[in-house]
């Protein structure tokens, strides 16, 4: 289940491209292991693959952790990392949840508070640790005039709260690292010039990527028959508005449904209150 953990004697001098991911992998850490205690940030474990790794990296925020032989507490920004296989990412799903608290033996890393797993986690209780994440798991809001309450969603970072924009409920959201105040004052010039926005926004939009729609619609046309050309202003009209996303300094990012423009992806427009907008991508 843990074949990745542990370096492995060869007869050879050649690696596979496992061994070799697991080589440069193991060098980050130092070879002392021991045992820790984590508190579990809200999503639990997550992964990724880098270029062509066949293996994933599998990691884990952490918000406190303390080593078993040990009393003090740590707080702040750390990480439980592994690789894995396809089998074992699907285990860590399952035993490592969000909010919780875990024991594990691990490797630290050189340079900061990243931990190399070594074995399965597994449940684990201390009564400060407990403490912190009692404390962590409360809601925060923030209610801000003229906007409405913002709750803080701890999965993604940011603060939301639904607001009207020309009848429609749509997403507001805010980083948490940013200055809230600021956030709103900027927020509120967009929400009080609606109609001028909106128009310049999905204006923006058709005319970045109305050739691509065009595109994509002859490559999706069954028969070889011909598509009836999408114009600027039905483009423009099938964007459907779900969020916006503000900044202290100004800038934002516009989230709209494509409205099958592009089979189901989004499209993202992002500009400044200075500048109006300068970006529109298709996304995901």
């Amino acid at each position: 289940m843990w074949p990745f953990g542990k370096k492995k004697e060869r007869e050879e001098t050649a690696l596979t491209p496992e061994e070799e991911q697991v080589r440069r992998f193991a060098q980050q850490f130092d070879p002392e292991e021991f045992t820790i205690l984590a508190v579990t940030g809200p999503n639990g474990i997550a992964a990724g693959k880098e270029g062509d790794d066949p293996l994933w990296n599998c990691y884990a925020e952490v918000t406190a952790w303390m080593d078993e032989g040990d009393d003090e507490v740590h707080q702040g920004p750390a990480r439980l990392v592994i690789l894995a296989d396809d089998a074992l990412r699907e285990y860590l799903r399952h035993r490592v949840p969000g909010d919780f608290i875990l024991k594990v033996k691990v490797r630290q890393s050189k340079e900061d508070d990243t931990f190399q797993m070594l074995g399965a986690p597994e449940p684990a209780f201390d009564p400060e640790l407990k403490a912190i994440l009692e404390e962590q798991k409360k809601p925060v809001s923030h209610y801000l005039e003229g906007l409405g309450t913002f709750a803080l969603n701890r999965s993604v970072g940011w603060f939301q709260a639904d607001v009207d924009w020309l009848g429609t409920s749509i997403q507001l959201t805010f980083d948490q690292d940013e200055n809230l105040s600021a956030c709103a004052d900027a927020a509120r010039t967009l929400m009080a010039d609606q109609d001028g926005w909106d128009a310049r926004v999905r204006q923006f939009a058709a005319g970045e990527l109305l050739e691509l729609a065009n595109q994509w619609a002859a490559d999706g046309a069954e028969g070889g028959e011909e598509p009836e050309e999408i114009t600027a202003e039905q483009f423009a009209r099938r964007m459907e508005l779900e969020s916006i996303q503000v900044y202290a300094d100004g800038s934002f990012a516009f989230w709209f449904n494509d409205g099958d423009l592009f089979w189901g992806h989004s499209i993202h427009v992002s500009g400044s209150l200075e500048d109006g907008p300068t970006d529109a991508e298709m996304e995901g």
